[in-house]
């Protein structure tokens, strides 16, 4: 019985940091794509109707947080669109926050409950109740 409890407790913290550092990127988003001059790195347009920047340090956002790809890296953002000042850098396997995955997969940017884009993951640009990643009971 002791040497399957060690077992278990080895296994769960040798997984664990490799979680984090698998999410640090979003299987499938197409966003991301290396060419011969380097990585380079597309975000969702700002919307027309999008209105004055929520600062990411200026406890102004309410909601989840949407995980973007950015340049620079994995960014936690106050909106898809990733203006500056609206990102931070990603605590992600280090606190729990809510957030949503930002990815692109053909023409279409989605909205994803896991990083993974295959995986529940709704049209940014659909109306509601079509953008919303949880199934409302009919």
């Amino acid at each position: 019985m002791k040497i399957a409890i060690a077992l278990i407790l080895g296994a769960s913290t040798s997984v664990a940091p490799m979680t984090a550092t698998w999410a640090q990127f979003v299987k499938g988003n197409e966003a991301v794509f290396q060419t011969a001059s380097g990585r380079k790195v597309e975000t969702p347009p700002v919307t027309a109707s999008i209105g004055k920047p929520c600062a990411a340090a200026a406890h102004c956002h309410a909601g989840a947080w949407n995980m973007v790809e950015t340049a620079d890296g994995l960014a936690e953002c106050t909106e898809p669109s990733a203006r500056p000042t609206t990102c931070r850098p990603s605590t992600y396997g280090t606190q729990k926050l809510p957030r949503l995955w930002v990815v692109k997969r053909g023409t279409v940017w989605l909205w994803c409950q896991y990083p993974d884009a295959q995986k529940s993951c709704v049209d940014m640009a659909a109306r509601p109740p079509a953008n919303l990643i949880v199934a409302i009971p009919q």
